[in-house]
């Protein structure tokens, strides 16, 4: 709600302190960069400023989310006063699931993840794009579909946006299988979560011995039903 809302209510203004007010509003402009914050307390405030405002826009809403204007490439700023840095991970080959399950249960000490978001590839599963969503202290991973290169092409969209889209992906030999998480949070230690997250890829040695033997790694993952 917090990333696609037009206007941002922070209640209870009068039992915080001025500095716990700033970090807050550091960090809802950093997961909504268009949002209208306002502060207010015991409940006041002017009707006109959130009624009938006429600043809802669909197309903007979707664009507005922090973590999708990092993974489309429109880095957000940082803001050094409160810590807060967000970075966009992308990789082309992929992770061994086990050590991929650990990097994300165990994220906590690479300081105060905020939001997380993104699509990654499991060796075992090397057909399907799996879908990770975090925010604070609630996530979920699934299935998110099939990469189209594991898609005859006359299964591909037709329209030349969503081919430019495909293509602006694709890197041979493994086309638009890829990892392309985004990561904001406080105090993160980018170049530690970089280097776990690399280790998580397979070896050179494992990525040339092929799928057969990447299907028979551990995999901590559930089934992904929609897959089946």
């Amino acid at each position: 709600q917090v990333e696609f809302a037009d206007i941002i209510l922070i209640s209870k203004t009068d039992l915080v302190s001025k500095e716990q007010i700033a970090n807050l509003t550091a960090i809802l402009k950093t997961l909504n960069t268009q949002a209208k914050i306002i502060p207010i307390s015991a409940g006041n405030v002017v009707i006109d400023e959130i009624l009938d405002t006429g600043l809802f826009n669909f197309t903007k809403a979707q664009q507005a989310p922090g973590w999708l204007k990092e993974i489309r490439g429109e880095h957000i700023p940082e803001t050094q006063e409160y810590g807060i840095s967000s970075f966009n991970y992308i990789a082309h080959r992929p992770f061994d699931p086990n050590k991929f399950y650990q990097f994300l249960h165990n994220t906590e000490q690479y300081g105060k993840l905020l939001r997380s978001k993104g699509y990654f590839w499991l060796a075992t599963r090397p057909e399907f794009c799996g879908q990770w969503n975090q925010a604070g202290g609630i996530a979920d991973h699934g299935f998110a579909g099939m990469f189209y290169k594991s898609l005859p092409k006359t299964e591909w969209p037709i329209d030349e946006e969503a081919l430019a889209e495909i293509n602006s992906k694709w890197q041979e030999p493994f086309g638009d299988m890829r990892q392309e998480l985004v990561f904001i949070g406080q105090s993160l230690n980018q170049e530690a979560m970089t280097v776990a997250l690399d280790a998580c890829l397979l070896s050179d040695d494992l990525l040339l011995q092929g799928k057969e033997r990447w299907r028979s790694l551990k995999d901590p993952f559930p089934v992904w039903e929609e897959s089946l």
